[in-house]
């Protein structure tokens, strides 16, 4: 199995934050294509617990009624489905990848935001090519001699707090830009009256 993961090897692009640098990313990827299709492709299975990540994001995003979700808990984007998937990615969207991973003991927790790809399964030898137009990897746990091990004694605990504050970040960053383009239309429709 081991469907999507990567070792986190710090790439130049991504810079490893917490909750609220979640947020300030997402929210300034969410502005800076305003009008524009943005998909979020939760990659991983519910069959492991630490590669859960992905899965459970997708899920939350669809019960906070956030548009263009890719991968939940029951409809997986895991090794069997993610080459198929991206294949009916439009061209012109923006993809955000979410996909957990693992790292180093002090960035277990935190996430690594990057204004790039991410490469799926790439710490248990996956073979599938980068994808996204950024990329958000939550580092569930150590990196280990034994990735596929690791991920399943992840603890369920701690995937699922991160799920929470990833979905927390784009649903409120969503939300804040559906609020502004409102107010700035009823701005708008009130000049002309």
């Amino acid at each position: 199995m081991g469907e999507g993961h990567m070792i986190d090897c710090k790439p130049d692009k991504a810079d490893r934050v917490d909750a609220a640098g979640l947020q300030a990313f997402v929210s300034r990827i969410v502005s800076d294509h305003e009008g524009k299709e943005i998909i979020y492709l939760c990659i991983g299975t519910d069959r492991s617990t630490g590669d859960s990540l992905g899965p459970l994001v997708g899920s939350l995003l669809e019960e906070r009624g956030v548009a263009g979700v890719m991968g939940t808990l029951r409809i997986p984007c895991d090794a069997n489905t993610l080459p198929r998937l991206a294949k009916t990615l439009p061209d012109d969207a923006i993809i955000v990848a979410i996909d957990a991973c693992l790292g180093r003991a002090e960035s277990v927790g935190l996430f690594l935001a990057s204004r790039g790809p991410l490469v799926p399964a790439r710490s248990v030898n996956g073979g599938f090519g980068a994808i996204g137009t950024y990329s958000i990897a939550g580092v569930v746990n150590e990196n280990s001699l034994k990735p596929y091990w690791t991920l399943q004694s992840t603890s369920l605990y701690r995937v699922m707090r991160m799920a929470g504050e990833i979905a927390d970040a784009i649903a409120s960053a969503v939300a804040r830009q559906a609020s502004q383009y409102f107010k700035s239309n009823a701005e708008r429709m009130g000049a002309y009256e």
